[in-house]
């Protein structure tokens, strides 16, 4: 370890007055005990949750079980016995309570990625003679790339049209030939939040339907899509989920769309019927019927490691720590790293904010790496954006103190400029 590396260790370590701030937030923080529900490395401060979540402790037990006692004993029983089969209802379920959704809404399974394409076929056909897609320019990339998949592969007379990060520009772009909106709730790279209910709202007296992407705000804040009227929604569960790398997505369908939607990938398992092995395919008439293929059993059992941890909060008091944890960090940032060329991306109204900050610097990229060699883990996004994400369920207030104080010391050493920290990574 360097003496630079060590120089920044030691900076979260020095008592100060923010520091007995933070503190004392933890000792009145209800939410602190879940934090060691989670496996988290001793001496890191981990903000990456946004990108991949922190693993359950009961998840070890549990993929050894399945392993040792489902595969290795029971073998193809397990599919019946360890009812392994109809895993995606039941995470699907499980997951509901989480989007305001009622059960039978909610299935999971597939990646984000597959799960917009089904959500984006079904929703064009519901409206036929309509062309026009929207959605925005600072998405997550593959949300537009299957969008633009789609339009070219089957519905060639669509067009699409990019609205910039305000919620008044995706409005000022509603029209009568619009068939589909499709919007991320927070943004992957500023964290903006968007209102769900009033651009859905907007939408509907367009005559046009919406897809949410959850990604980044499902398990950080609260979601009520049928308060909400939404009509598809998709995304993710390894982020703050903590659903673990691979973990299926899910996606849900408003049951007023149920019988009339139609999944454009008709594998076996979304069949009527999967184990009659008819030739000619019958969808099911439940939301069973966006499934494709067989379930990936050993992705799925994190995943619901992890739900039990947030069946025993509410997303009420998530959210309000989540909110009092960026507060937190920004205030820190901007008392503590006023001249080293920060900018603040993120919203500071709690109403366009989601869980996560995003800083922006010049030179973002050397100076994430040298705050990860110093155990401080975020990540980075091009061309200039340094992420952070605040987990309620694990990220505690002394975590946010360390995190800006070894950022400080970084910056106030050089200890960036190290021509090691430049390298650039195929994952960022």
């Amino acid at each position: 370890m360097s003496a630079g590396v060590e120089a920044a260790i030691a900076a979260r370590q020095a008592g100060t007055p923010e520091r007995e701030r933070a503190r004392e937030l933890d000792r009145q923080d209800k939410l602190a005990p879940l934090r060691a529900r989670f496996d988290l490395p001793a001496g890191e401060i981990y903000l990456d949750g946004n990108s991949l979540g922190a693993m359950p402790r009961t998840v070890p037990a549990a993929m050894n079980e399945a392993l040792t006692g489902g595969w290795a004993r029971d073998l193809i029983r397990s599919w019946n016995g360890r009812d392994w089969h109809n895993l995606p209802v039941t995470a699907g379920d499980r997951l509901a309570p989480l989007m305001g959704a009622r059960k039978g809404e909610v299935l999971a399974a597939d990646s984000t990625s597959i799960n917009l394409y089904k959500a984006f076929c079904a929703a064009m056909r519901l409206r036929p003679g309509r062309k026009k897609v929207v959605s925005e320019r600072n998405n997550f990339p593959t949300d537009v790339h299957i969008l633009q998949g789609a339009i070219a592969n089957v519905f060639p007379d669509a067009r699409l049209a990019l609205a910039d990060d305000d919620d008044g520009s995706v409005l000022s772009l509603l029209d009568a030939d619009t068939a589909v909106v499709c919007l991320s709730h927070v943004n992957y790279r500023s964290g903006r939040l968007r209102d769900m209910a009033a651009v859905t709202r907007a939408a509907h007296e367009a005559g046009a339907l919406v897809i949410w992407d959850l990604c980044h705000s499902l398990g950080a804040l609260p979601v009520d899509l049928n308060a909400c009227e939404a009509d598809f929604a998709v995304g993710c569960s390894y982020k703050y989920l903590n659903g673990g790398p691979g973990a299926p997505a899910f996606l849900f369908v408003a049951g007023r769309h149920l019988d009339a939607a139609r999944n454009p990938l008709t594998g076996w398992q979304g069949h009527a019927a999967p184990f009659g092995f008819e030739i000619d395919y019958r969808p099911a008439q439940t939301m069973e019927k966006f499934r494709v293929g067989t379930p990936p059993v050993l992705s799925f059992l994190p995943l619901l490691e992890s739900l039990a941890v947030f069946e025993e909060t509410d997303m009420a008091a998530l959210r309000q720590k989540s909110l009092a944890l960026t507060d937190f960090f920004i205030a820190l940032v901007e008392a503590r790293l006023a001249g080293h060329g920060f900018s603040l991306l993120t919203p500071r109204e709690h109403a366009l904010r989601g869980s996560q900050v995003a800083l922006t610097h010049d030179s973002g990229w050397p100076i994430m790496q040298a705050l990860i060699a110093c155990g401080v883990v975020g990540d980075f996004r091009a061309p200039d954006i340094l992420r952070f994400g605040f987990t309620p369920l694990y990220v505690g207030f002394e975590d946010v103190w360390g995190a800006v104080a070894t950022l400080e010391a970084i910056m106030a050493g050089g200890l960036w400029r190290e021509d090691r920290f430049c390298e650039r990574k195929l994952v960022t």
